[in-house]
């Protein structure tokens, strides 16, 4: 078992971080843990939590601004932020459950090293566009601080989105700072039953293209419908389309009338009501249909418009069950355990079609053989081995994780 270094402040982080770079040692960096098996397998004898790095240290809810120790468990956030009807309306998606974790574990730093964002991303952005400020340490063991508390705050290199998405490869971060939304009063959903994949992309890009504010939209094929919706609503198994309205209460009579009037070509929608509708996104948000297996998991971005293209390819090659969230253009793919684990399809096909794979769920040894973050061009590659060199020139940080030698 490797050793532990559990900093409860910045000053030991940084010291901590400083003995390893000095002796050379690589470190694997984490939070709470529970999206360790995220990634290429690590050759460490050191592990860093940041799990003691605790506390909300500022909270304006008039300025709708909050900051973190980055340690901070992302449920306790989340359950000061509802005492003032806020929320991060970038509604991180939680790994956990699907990865054999209990649900509800990760930190808020985590969140935003792997820019973790669900449903609501097509409305607000992701989550490193609510990230306001970062505090933390290279990996030579030196505090830095980027951007601020508003976010025209940030001038010269915006660190913050450097940082967010980079999987602990660059620093380890100490603190955050980030902006909060109100949350929505109340919340309606329309599901359409039985529309392929190609319908139910149009279906969702027409959409978005109204003026009533759709805040989710995802698309599931039967068995993984099958785990989120009523059997009342879903008489039989086939794919489910959903999209999601949210604001006040009054608004959205009128609003989901009108959506329904916009896509009648689609068929007769039914509708969820407020409390059906949350325990709905809460599942997506869990990633619940991918529960309860353990076969190969990838998650794809690409176009929306070339989101049931791309499946199509994968589907005359490889067996899997799929769920589209953004419109089309997030595609969660469940493959059937192979050799490679459809990497070498995934990968091939995304470079026709256009687009970005990361192997989400695999056993370490199929994660140790294949590109687990799907491979850069020469020109990114080469752009990312100079940002590696410069926060972290000893390669101490996760080393390998996202990419081979970096």
């Amino acid at each position: 078992m490797s050793d532990l270094i559990q900093p409860s402040e910045e000053k030991e982080l940084a010291a901590a971080v400083a003995d390893a770079n000095s002796a050379q040692t690589p470190i694997e960096v984490m939070g709470a843990g529970s999206k360790r098996a995220v990634g290429r397998p690590l050759q460490t004898a050191t592990s860093l939590t940041t799990e003691k790095l605790t506390g909300i240290t500022l909270y304006e809810p008039t300025e709708l601004v909050l900051s973190a120790r980055a340690g901070t468990p992302l449920a306790e956030i989340e359950e000061t932020l509802a005492e003032n009807d806020q929320h991060l309306a970038f509604e991180p998606v939680d790994l956990g459950p699907m990865l054999g974790q209990d649900a509800g574990l990760g930190t808020i730093g985590a969140v935003f090293a792997a820019n973790l964002s669900g449903s609501r991303r097509i409305q607000v952005g992701a989550a490193r566009d609510h990230l306001l400020g970062i505090r933390a340490v290279s990996g030579r063991g030196e505090v830095f601080k980027s951007g601020g508390r508003v976010m025209k705050n940030v001038t010269g290199y915006d660190l913050c989105r450097g940082i967010a998405g980079s999987w602990g490869t660059l620093a380890v971060m100490s603190e955050v700072t980030m902006k909060v939304l109100p949350r929505a009063q109340s919340t309606r959903t329309l599901l359409f039953v039985g529309l392929t994949d190609e319908v139910a992309i149009e279906a969702m890009c027409a959409a978005i293209g109204t003026p009533f504010e759709v805040s989710g939209m995802v698309h599931l094929h039967g068995e993984f419908a099958a785990r989120l919706v009523d059997s009342d609503i879903l008489r039989r198994p086939g794919p489910v389309t959903a999209l999601r309205l949210e604001n006040f209460e009054p608004s959205l009579d009128y609003r989901c009338a009108r959506l329904t009037e916009s896509l009648a070509a689609f068929g007769k929608p039914a509708e969820l009501d407020d409390a059906v509708s949350r325990d709905f996104w809460s599942n997506v948000r869990r990633l619940s249909f991918l529960q309860g297996s353990t076969d190969p998991v990838w998650r794809i971005s690409t176009a929306p418009t070339n989101g049931a293209k791309l499946v199509a390819a994968l589907a005359r090659r490889l067996e899997c069950r799929v769920a589209y969230d953004w419109s089309g253009g997030l595609i969660w793919l469940q493959a059937a355990p192979s050799a490679d684990a459809g990497a070498a399809e995934v990968g091939r096909v995304v470079a026709e079609t256009g687009g970005y794979a990361t192997l989400i769920r695999a056993d370490a040894n199929l994660r140790g053989s294949v590109n687990v973050f799907q491979q850069l061009n020469p020109g990114v590659m080469a752009l990312t081995r100079k940002l590696k060199e410069s926060f972290d020139p000893a390669g101490i940080l996760n080393p390998g994780r996202m990419y081979s030698g970096v």
